[in-house]
Formats: C-alpha cells, structure tokens, sequence
C-alpha cells in the first residue's frame, strides 16, 4: 500500500508519499496559508497512493484536507486515539500535538529511550519518551525564526535577519550584533531546559533535533546527540501501517 503523508504545521505544510518499507523520494511543500481544495487538486493530480494520514495542529487546513480526500481514499487523522506503539503517560492526551505524537513514535522506531526529541519550528517543542516506551511531557518554547519575526516587527529600526551562523559575539553591525543574539541566545535556552529536563528523565537520555532550525542550533550544543530531519514523517509512516 502506498500511503500519502501530510504534515501540516503552522507555517509549512509537507506531502510526502511512502509505504511499509520506506519514505519515497517524492516530497511537496507549501505554506500552510496556501492550503486550499485547488491546491490540493493540483498536487495530488500526478501521484499514486491508496490512503491518505494527516498529521495537523491547524484545525481550518485539517478541516480543508480531510473534506477533499475523503471523497476518494481511506483516510486517517492523527490523535491520541490513533493505534501506536507508544504508551502515554499525560494527564489530558487530547491536549498532545499530533505532530508531538509522531515525533515520539518516530523516536521509538529508531533510537534508544529514553529520548529528549527537540522540533525546531514556528514554535520549538522539547518531547520526552521514557524507558518504559511512554509520552510523559515536555516543553514548548517560542521558535527561533518567530522571534527573530517578532522583533522585526516590534521595532522601527532593526531589520528581519537571514539566520546563518554568527562569525563573532561582538557584532559590527546591527545585522551582525542581531544574528549573535538569535543565534547564541536561542542555544543559551536549548541548554538551560536540556539541563532541566535531564534532572527529571531517569537513565542514559538520547537527544535527537529536527526541524527546520535544527543543523544551526544544533552545532553549537553538544549536549544533542544528532539531528535527523525525517524523524517526524518515520513516525507519521508508522501510524500509517498501524491505522490504514
């Protein structure tokens, strides 16, 4: 069976087609804002697949997909009632982000737990999977590319910044002294709730980043272990064999 996955985030929305066995090579992004039953239309005009599994914390876009592939495939929306091999352990599990959900059953398919998984996005979730295979909680922080939208947009003088690498703390310029603060300051919390979040997960943590921020903050905090971009469409695929 050839199965669509969508990932529908806040800013971004990822089709990606795969099977039991593996991702394929075929890979569709759009802005979220862009999802649309014309779009839709025109996206999937030239692929295959047999069922459709939809990961969204977008409820008007999910409202949108699940309306127009409902007509014409079996379809499956993530939540804490989808079939998985992860336990939870979350006083209201309906108040877990689907795409939180998939990062810690992607987690389970591939690495050792316990497991500290960081998704660098429009917001940065930190998502603890315990020894005992279960979903026990987490953090959730502002992203990294919203704050740098956010103090753009709240000052008269500093401009939206291209986010690379910084080439020193001391900036020369309003621009360089800008990407040190982004840069340093956003690796600064990673670290601090890292430290926090170790205190209370009992064993040898395994710390995996993806998202869209994940190389650039990752290479400058050691306490992550690697950083692996397809873990939240692993996990997306696992649901689907476990639900379609």
């Amino acid at each position: 069976m050839k199965y669509l996955l969508i990932d529908n985030s806040n800013t971004r929305t990822k089709f990606q087609l795969a099977d039991a066995e593996h991702l394929h090579d075929w890979t569709k992004w759009i802005p979220t804002a862009d999802v649309s039953v014309d779009v839709l239309g025109k996206i999937t005009k030239a692929i295959h697949f047999d069922a459709v599994l939809i990961c969204s914390v977008v409820p008007e876009k999910s409202a949108i997909m699940q309306e127009f592939f409902t007509r014409s495939h079996p379809l499956h929306v993530v939540s804490c009632d989808s079939a998985m091999d992860l336990a939870i352990d979350y006083p209201n599990p309906r108040q877990i982000g689907a795409d939180r959900l998939a990062n810690a059953i992607g987690v389970l398919e591939k690495y050792q737990v316990p497991a500290i998984v960081i998704d660098f996005g429009t917001a940065v979730t930190f998502d603890v999977i315990s020894a005992q295979r279960a979903y026990c909680g987490g953090v959730i922080a502002p992203g990294l590319g919203a704050m740098n939208e956010y103090l753009h947009r709240k000052t008269a003088l500093l401009p939206l910044i291209e986010l690379a690498e910084p080439a020193h703390a001391v900036g020369k310029s309003t621009q360089e002294a800008m990407m040190a603060g982004a840069v340093y300051g956003y690796r600064g919390l990673v670290k601090e709730i890292l430290l926090k979040l170790r205190e209370e997960v009992e064993g040898d943590v395994t710390i995996i980043a993806t998202g869209g921020d994940a190389a650039l903050i990752a290479q400058g905090v050691e306490e992550i272990h690697l950083v692996d971009p397809q873990i939240t469409l692993e996990g997306l695929r696992h649901l689907a064999i476990k639900n379609l």
